[in-house]
This record gives C-alpha cells, structure tokens and sequence, in this order.
C-alpha cells in the first residue's frame, strides 16, 4: 500500500486519482504510524516550505520521513516535497528535512531566456527534462517528454552525484534528484499526460534502487 502524506500541502487527491487510475490502491495519511506501516510513500505538496515544515513538525511527520527514508523503502518526493527534502530552503529561511545536502533558491527576477527575454517567475507550464543516467522510474519515457512545472524556487544540492535530471528556466537547475531509495521530481507527475503516468507506475513497480 502507498502512503501519500497530508501535511496540507495541496495536490493530494490529484496524486491519488493518478494512482487510482493505474489501479494502485494509496490512502492519503497525516498519521507517523501509517507512514512507517506502507510499502512506499509519496511526498507531493504546493504551499510555502515555512509552513509546511511547521506542519510536519507538529505532526511528527518529519520524523516519520526520515525514517521512511533510512529504512529503504521507495520514496517519491513531488513539487514541494522535492524541495523540503533538503537541508534549507530560501523561501521562509527554512530549515528543512535534510534527507539530501543542499540547498533551496528562488529564481531571480532577472531570468531570462537564451535570447534575452525576460521570462515570468514562478516557472509555470510544460518543460523538458535531460536525464543524466538511467533510472527505473523513467523506463519507457521518451526523453523528448515534457512535464508540467509550476514552481518560484529550485532544489541545489551539494553534489552532482545526486542530480539525476536537470531543466532549463533561464538557468539549469535540478528537477530530478535520486539518492538510493528516494527520487523525487520538480515537477507534477500527476499533471504532465502519459508521460507523468508512466513515471507513477514506474514507481509503484520500483524496488528503491537504481538498478530495479
């Protein structure tokens, strides 16, 4: 059974219609207990990282993921999720949950594209991805997919080793992270068509490795 945390984040019921859809039962938790009881757990949200870091801790939540994570089960970070999953983050001066070194930045108001145009923050709308190395959560996507992002601020972790995908928004930044049992993903799996769904099944097959 896969676990979806509820830290009221936002985007929960689209994540578990996606996984009903591909006929994986999920239950949507704010309980430690359930976290620590389900096979793989899935980690989404849209919000701002200071309150939603306030919410896990009350909720004890945070521990819970850190376990999630150190015991090696298979975990999904999406959007928000994949932001909090760092150690800090530039929205709110947030200390977050510190299960990837590295860093949360906002995009600068300056960005521009290739051409010079001033492009709008938050990044909104459909975008591709450069995946760096295989991986079992994209078997069978195309790497010309695009996947749909609405975001103000990007992950920066500390090594490129755990880097698994990057995208261009003015300037290249991590929209893929993978470390051992967790990968998670800048973008909205749950909102980017066939591709998104592929990535989802993909995951609810996924061992926690990156070889199966």
């Amino acid at each position: 059974m896969i676990a979806i945390v509820d830290y009221e984040a936002g985007n929960l019921t689209s994540v578990q219609r996606a996984l009903n859809f591909l006929g994986y039962e999920s239950f949507i938790t704010a309980e430690p207990s359930r976290v620590a009881d389900a096979e793989r757990v899935i980690f989404p949200g849209v919000g701002a990282a200071g309150k939603a870091m306030a919410d896990l801790k009350s909720r004890k939540l945070d521990l819970a993921l850190q376990e999630a994570f150190r015991s090696g089960k298979p975990f999904l970070g999406i959007c928000l999720g994949t932001q909090i999953i760092m150690e800090w983050s530039e929205e709110n001066n947030t200390s977050c949950l510190g299960l990837i070194k590295g860093k949360v930045r906002r995009f600068p108001e300056d960005l521009a594209d290739q051409n010079g145009n001033k492009l709008k923050v938050p990044h909104m709308g459909w975008n591709g991805v450069h995946i760096k190395r295989a991986h079992p959560l994209f078997e069978g996507v195309s790497p010309s997919s695009e996947f749909y992002f609405v975001h103000a601020y990007y992950p920066a972790p500390a090594t490129g080793t755990t880097v698994l995908g990057e995208t261009f928004y003015g300037l290249t930044f991590a929209s893929v992270i993978c470390s051992g049992n967790l990968v998670a993903v800048q973008f909205h799996p749950e909102k980017s068509g066939r591709p998104g769904l592929r990535i989802l099944a993909n995951f609810c097959q996924w061992k926690g490795s990156e070889d199966a």
